[in-house]
């Protein structure tokens, strides 16, 4: 298989890593990839890589620091512009100036800070953005309040933090059609926080998949890139389901 390439390029001032695909991409649609709290991104990743080209899918992996993602300002990304608002606006705007592709065919995952950053933008904007994988999201991430890091900045108080975690942003007739939990169950810091999400999703009645089985070695890469082919394909076949819904939906405009 011939691997397609990587560049880094500008948005609002900010790097962010961008995969083509070889031969001919996917020209509707495109996957935005969230870092966690360690700043990796996908590139030069072989399994990523390998699954995006499989299905020859697009991918931006915006840089934002350890921000969380979410709609609040943390000086360690940017003095004005919150991490949320530099995914919906900036982030989406560049596919759709470059590629064409708009929301609802832009998809969302990304591992730990990034997974909760993944199911932030998908919880508080269902219909831009429908289709959405969270790899072992860091959902109570109100747990790292306190330690000296950035959400200090962000936050008064452990709180604060927890009122606006994901799971607290569900609404209960406008959720992503397409979502996907993953956790390795030895993943002590965050599988209790992504089993409690699931609950409360199947007790609202939002259908969603979720694999909290599959286990290699917990909160490490060698789990984030194990489930890669289960992620990237759940991805695919999401975007897959919402072209056909976006089509029909012109069809009978």
């Amino acid at each position: 298989m011939s691997f397609g390439t990587w560049s880094t390029v500008s948005i609002a001032g900010k790097p962010a890593d961008v995969f083509e695909p070889a031969g001919t991409p996917q020209s509707d649609r495109a996957v935005i990839y969230l870092h966690g709290h360690g700043l990796a991104t996908l590139k030069d990743n072989p399994h990523y890589e390998a699954e995006l080209q499989k299905h020859s899918l697009r991918c931006v992996c915006p840089s934002a620091q350890r921000s969380w993602w979410l709609p609040l300002v943390c000086s360690e990304f940017d003095a004005e512009l919150t991490p949320f608002d530099f995914v919906r606006e900036h982030v989406v705007g560049w596919i759709t100036q470059q590629w064409g592709v708009k929301p609802p065919l832009i998809a969302l995952t990304g591992v730990s800070m990034g997974g909760q950053g993944a199911l932030q933008l998908a919880y508080r904007r269902a219909r831009e953005f429908p289709v959405v994988a969270a790899i072992a999201p860091a959902v109570d991430f109100q747990n790292w309040w306190g330690r000296g890091l950035p959400l200090d900045e962000m936050f008064a108080s452990r709180e604060a933090a927890r009122q606006e975690t994901a799971i607290l942003h569900l609404h209960p007739l406008n959720w992503p059609r397409q979502q996907l939990l993953v956790c390795d169950p030895t993943d002590e810091e965050w599988i209790e926080s992504s089993d409690r999400l699931t609950s409360k999703l199947y007790s609202m009645g939002i259908p969603f998949e979720s694999d909290f089985q599959t286990s290699n070695g917990g909160h490490s890469w060698d789990y984030f890139n194990l489930m890669a082919p289960r992620v990237i394909s759940f991805v695919a076949n999401g975007l897959e389901q919402e072209t056909l819904r976006f089509e029909l939906d012109v069809t009978n405009e």
